[in-house]
């Protein structure tokens, strides 16, 4: 009899006994083990907080059966506890906690003070505009309703994983992405402007890099949502530019780098209209400006 990962539940061993078969070569029979593998042998870690035990089990169970390490919390206090000893790999927030209406909202602010980078994604039955708004420009990579399935759901978060550990990776070919004032550290995911710092949340990096990769080229809003790997409206992503705006016009009172395309979308200019040959912007290339 031998050991080994249990395919339908990475959280698990299995004891695995090769029985004779009748037929010819061998069945498999096996048993279940309460043991846990160490850490460096599971997945990401999801931190789930949601006051409702049943929702926040269900979730936790779909999570573990892809192979992640998964952390449930029922209110902002006790989830704040735990990430003062060490943040998850990505934080899954209901915006209503307890007795706290908006305790999700603040938490989100509080973990975006911490890092700039964690992914935070919003899971909530508020489905109001508002609502997804007000997530969003508190930094939140994505916002999303109860009502989206468990399969869309884990490949939403299987799919941001990819990126980040892409983005882990050394890539010989780009790491470093300068555009006149911008840099962009890839391995970091960290940005500058003219030497400055700019926090950027991992949304609004992609975002940020899909612009500037190819200056000049208009990027639609759909491509802008697909380098974010995030499904969001339109509104919710001029939103994300207003905020990608304000937070280099805070290192740069000039910067006007991200032009509006009207009716298409967005392009990012190499140099600062005053130096180049670009004209002057029209009505349609400054429809949104904050």
């Amino acid at each position: 009899m031998t050991l080994s990962a249990c395919r339908g539940d990475p959280f698990h061993r299995m004891a695995v006994a090769e029985l004779g078969n009748p037929g010819g070569g061998t069945r498999v029979e096996c048993g279940r083990l309460c043991s846990t593998p160490p850490d460096e042998l599971m997945g990401h870690h999801i931190a789930i907080v949601e006051d409702e035990p049943a929702i926040r089990e269900n979730y936790a169970d779909a999570f573990r059966r892809q192979g992640y390490r998964v952390s449930g919390y029922a209110n902002r206090p006790t989830a704040l506890e735990a990430f003062e000893a060490r943040l998850p790999d990505l934080v899954i927030i209901d915006v209503t906690l307890g007795d706290e209406p908006e305790g999700g909202f603040e938490l989100c602010r509080q973990l975006r003070s911490r890092s700039e980078t964690l992914p935070i994604i919003f899971l909530t039955a508020r489905d109001s505009d508002l609502d997804a708004v007000s997530g969003l420009r508190l930094g939140a990579d994505d916002y999303l309703t109860k009502d989206i399935s468990l399969a869309h759901l884990t490949a939403r978060i299987a799919a941001l994983f990819r990126r980040l550990d892409a983005l882990r990776q050394p890539d010989a070919q780009e790491t470093v992405l300068t555009r006149g004032g911008l840099r962009l550290d890839l391995d970091r995911l960290t940005a500058a402007w003219a030497g400055h710092g700019v926090d950027l949340t991992l949304t609004e990096f992609w975002i940020v890099h899909a612009l500037a990769r190819y200056p000049g080229h208009v990027k639609t809003r759909q491509q802008l949502m697909d380098a974010a790997n995030a499904v969001l409206d339109d509104a919710t992503i001029t939103s994300h530019i207003k905020r990608i705006r304000r937070k280099f016009a805070a290192e740069d009172d000039t910067f006007d780098a991200i032009r509006t395309v009207y009716g298409v979308g967005y392009r990012w200019l190499e140099e600062p209209p005053s130096t180049s040959a670009d004209p002057l912007p029209t009505q349609e290339e400054t429809g949104d400006r904050p």
